[in-house]
């Protein structure tokens, strides 16, 4: 039988052993693509290992230093995450597309798709390789229709001599003698299956005032010179009016809206008879 005291001191030395025989790990504090969790390389201290964005542990995520002064299990590596050749939609093509690893694509690479002609893309033309190993979500391509388009009164309109017209396709729009066009010359068949604009044809307005000095566009021009063949229809210009109380000044504007114009009340188209009187565009303003 043994003493305590003989089982104590025994224990003891066996401790001072194994300190005596403490074993160090060889470096592992840089995992490429990747971090590791530390505080010494010592037995029987663990570390731990994560991967950055876009990479996977190929191993283990974490390993402990042995009394041999090895790591156990051995150290991972982080493998970039790759997806697999991009599907493409239904009536569509790829457009862009650069495989990083054989036929591949790594994370955050792209592709971008194109519609056949006469079908609208919906979604997103371009996709992304995720840290997950997949794409992004596919956009879709739809055959779009879109109705003849009427023709303005006062005007035509000419389009594609097809049996249906489709996404993309373009009509252009004109207007007869004294009507001026309300929108744009070319509208387009929208994805929604509508057209992009509905101009209309709107008709010049006639001008009753014979003589005036004008301000168009932030000049003074003389309105029987500037439109004598009429205003076209949105144009716009300011009368010159007088303050007769404080002898000055001022302008109001007039727009010419589909064959009409209001002369501002105020003006009073001036006499060359009546030379003796001053125009109001000769005033100071007020």
């Amino acid at each position: 039988m043994f003493s305590p005291v003989l089982i104590l001191l025994s224990s003891f030395l066996c401790h001072a052993i194994v300190a005596g025989r403490t074993r160090v790990c060889p470096f592992a504090g840089i995992l490429e693509n990747g971090a590791v969790r530390y505080t010494t390389f010592e037995y029987p201290n663990m570390i731990s290992f994560a991967c950055n964005t876009g990479f996977y542990l190929n191993g283990t995520s974490s390993s402990q230093c042995t009394e041999e002064g090895k790591w156990s299990p051995e150290l991972p590596v982080c493998a970039a995450i790759t997806c697999p050749p991009p599907p493409v939609p239904k009536f569509a093509t790829l457009h862009v597309h650069k495989p990083s690893v054989g036929n591949n694509s790594l994370y955050r690479d792209t592709a971008v798709f194109e519609c056949l002609p006469k079908y609208a893309m919906f979604g997103n033309n371009t996709i992304t390789c995720t840290a997950h190993g997949n794409w992004t979500e596919l956009p879709e391509c739809r055959e779009v229709k879109c109705p003849f388009p009427t023709r303005p009164d006062n005007g035509f309109v000419n389009y594609p001599a097809k049996q249906v017209l489709t996404y993309k396709d373009k009509a252009t729009y004109g207007c007869h003698d004294t009507y001026n066009l309300d929108g744009p010359e070319e509208v387009e068949c929208t994805k929604m299956g509508n057209w992009s604009a509905q101009p209309s044809c709107k008709a010049s307005c006639k001008l009753s005032v014979k003589k005036a000095t004008v301000l168009y566009q932030g000049e003074r021009v003389k309105l029987q010179e500037k439109f004598k063949d009429g205003m076209k229809h949105g144009e716009k210009v300011s009368f010159f009016c007088k303050n007769k109380e404080k002898k000055c000044s001022y302008t109001e504007e007039a727009q010419c809206i589909d064959g009409t114009i209001e002369i501002p009340k105020c003006f009073k188209e001036h006499s060359s008879l009546a030379f003796w009187k001053t125009d109001a565009s000769d005033v100071k303003p007020c």
